[in-house]
Protein backbone atom coordinates (compact mmCIF):
# COMPACT_ATOMS: atom_id res chain seq x y z
CA UNK A 1 0.00 0.00 0.00
CA UNK A 2 1.43 3.37 -0.94
CA UNK A 3 1.33 6.56 1.10
CA UNK A 4 -1.65 8.04 -0.73
CA UNK A 5 -3.76 4.92 -0.20
CA UNK A 6 -2.84 4.83 3.47
CA UNK A 7 -3.80 8.48 3.90
CA UNK A 8 -7.16 7.85 2.24
CA UNK A 9 -7.85 4.94 4.62
CA UNK A 10 -6.89 6.97 7.68
CA UNK A 11 -8.88 10.03 6.61
CA UNK A 12 -11.91 7.78 6.23
CA UNK A 13 -11.46 5.56 9.29
CA UNK A 14 -9.52 7.57 11.89
CA UNK A 15 -11.26 10.71 13.24
CA UNK A 16 -8.04 12.11 14.75
CA UNK A 17 -6.12 11.65 11.50
CA UNK A 18 -9.03 13.23 9.62
CA UNK A 19 -8.95 16.26 11.94
CA UNK A 20 -5.16 16.69 11.63
CA UNK A 21 -5.30 16.21 7.85
CA UNK A 22 -8.04 18.86 7.59
CA UNK A 23 -6.02 21.36 9.61
CA UNK A 24 -2.95 20.61 7.46
CA UNK A 25 -4.98 21.30 4.31
CA UNK A 26 -6.25 24.61 5.76
CA UNK A 27 -2.66 25.69 6.52
CA UNK A 28 -1.59 24.67 3.02
CA UNK A 29 -4.40 26.75 1.47
CA UNK A 30 -3.63 29.76 3.68
CA UNK A 31 0.05 29.59 2.69
CA UNK A 32 -0.90 29.36 -0.98
CA UNK A 33 -3.04 32.47 -0.55
CA UNK A 34 -0.16 34.34 1.09
CA UNK A 35 2.31 33.17 -1.55
CA UNK A 36 0.06 34.44 -4.32
CA UNK A 37 0.55 38.00 -3.08
CA UNK A 38 3.33 40.05 -4.58
CA UNK A 39 4.08 41.75 -1.28
CA UNK A 40 3.57 40.64 2.32
CA UNK A 41 3.10 43.01 5.23
CA UNK A 42 5.08 42.36 8.41
CA UNK A 43 1.97 40.81 9.96
CA UNK A 44 1.55 38.52 6.96
CA UNK A 45 5.22 37.51 7.16
CA UNK A 46 4.71 36.50 10.79
CA UNK A 47 1.51 34.67 9.87
CA UNK A 48 3.38 32.84 7.09
CA UNK A 49 6.09 31.73 9.50
CA UNK A 50 3.52 30.49 12.04
CA UNK A 51 1.54 28.66 9.35
CA UNK A 52 4.69 26.91 8.12
CA UNK A 53 5.51 25.76 11.67
CA UNK A 54 1.96 24.54 12.28
CA UNK A 55 1.79 22.77 8.93
CA UNK A 56 5.06 20.94 9.63
CA UNK A 57 3.88 19.92 13.11
CA UNK A 58 0.63 18.58 11.63
CA UNK A 59 2.52 16.70 8.93
CA UNK A 60 4.74 15.12 11.58
CA UNK A 61 1.61 14.03 13.47
CA UNK A 62 0.12 12.51 10.34
CA UNK A 63 3.30 10.55 9.61
CA UNK A 64 3.46 9.25 13.19
CA UNK A 65 -0.13 8.01 12.86
CA UNK A 66 0.68 6.43 9.50
CA UNK A 67 3.70 4.64 10.98
CA UNK A 68 1.61 3.38 13.89
CA UNK A 69 -1.06 2.11 11.48
CA UNK A 70 1.57 0.26 9.43
CA UNK A 71 2.95 -1.39 12.58
CA UNK A 72 -0.47 -2.68 13.62
CA UNK A 73 -1.87 -3.71 10.23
Amino acid sequence: MDEKELMEILVRDNPEFNRVYGEHQMCKKALEDLNSKSFLTETEKIEEKELKKKKLTLKDSMYRMMLEYRKTH
